[in-house]
């Protein structure tokens, strides 16, 4: 009995695991697809980036709308953003200022929004730097502002 039950704990033991071989198949699959996919997904971050930097360039264009609406103009540039969440307290100080914002959000990048009055694009420009903070850049280094 204990002649035939050593072959069969041996032959348990030899298809327990997996070779070298397949292991290394596994893992160079694994890379493959990783090449593939992770460039998409990769650019899918930039482009949410982007996204995000116009959604709060609408909101803070909002809050200045009614900024203006409450004190018939709209804040300087020496006040700038500050002045939709804090009272100004340099240039000409709004009759009927309200806080317009609980805080000034940064950019997806972590910048400071701009903030120019007059605008060279518009009335008021509000924007973005982009990725590179710096003015100007293609892709996701491009400004990205009310005016666009």
């Amino acid at each position: 009995m204990t002649a035939t039950a050593a072959p069969t704990i041996r032959s348990a033991r030899r298809t327990r695991g997996f070779t070298l071989i397949e292991l290394m198949v596994v893992i160079v699959i694994i890379g493959v697809l990783a090449a593939l996919i992770v460039p998409n997904v990769l650019d899918r971050a930039d482009d949410a980036r982007v996204t995000a930097a116009r959604t709060d360039v609408n909101n803070l264009m909002q809050a200045l709308k009614l900024y203006k609406l409450d004190n018939q103009r709209f804040p300087t540039s020496e006040q700038g953003l500050q002045a939709l969440v804090a009272k100004p307290t340099v240039g000409s100080i709004p009759p009927n200022w309200k806080p317009y914002l609980d805080k000034l959000q940064r950019d997806p990048w972590g910048h400071a929004y701009q903030y120019a009055n007059p605008g060279v694009k518009g009335e008021i420009d509000v924007y973005s730097l982009g990725a590179d903070g710096q003015p100007g850049g293609d892709g996701k280094n491009a400004d990205i502002g009310s005016w666009q």
